[in-house]
């Protein structure tokens, strides 16, 4: 009798944890997403990992994110890609119409005697230390 006490005892502990356990969704369905802060840093002028970069930015920017692109090195040269590709353009312009920010290693784009961008903010190495410390999330492209 004590052994059947015991095991049916044990049997509805364990029956009863599994049932709270199902009936709770699990955290991440129940757990509103929170928004976070996102760096991109953009190193590439190919037009295809560019373009695939501000789609997540801009989809990032749809779930409440704050994002934030530094372009470098190769990267500066989105500046007259989106003047020769129509879905960069588009991508860049939606950004930017989201309130995302888009700088610029103002070096790079010196050495590509392009003084005046268009799409991005001439910036510096601090600019760059200051995307990396301060983003939840950094991304490189």
């Amino acid at each position: 009798m004590n052994k059947s006490i015991i095991f049916l005892t044990l049997f509805l502990s364990l029956f009863l944890s599994l049932n709270s356990c199902s009936n709770d969704s699990s955290p991440v369905e129940n757990k509103k997403q929170l928004s976070t802060s996102i760096g991109m840093v953009i190193y590439s002028n190919d037009v295809e990992t560019v373009w695939n970069a501000l789609r997540l930015a801009n989809y990032s920017k749809t779930q409440g994110d704050t994002v934030r692109i530094f372009l470098l090195g190769k990267g500066v040269e989105v500046d007259n890609l989106v003047k020769e590709n129509k879905d960069l353009n588009e991508q860049v312009d939606t950004f930017l119409e989201k309130g995302g920010t888009i700088l610029g290693c103002g070096t790079c784009l010196q050495s590509r005697n392009n003084n005046e961008p268009e799409v991005c903010k001439f910036s510096s190495l601090k600019d760059l230390y200051e995307l990396i410390r301060e983003n939840t999330i950094v991304l490189t492209f």
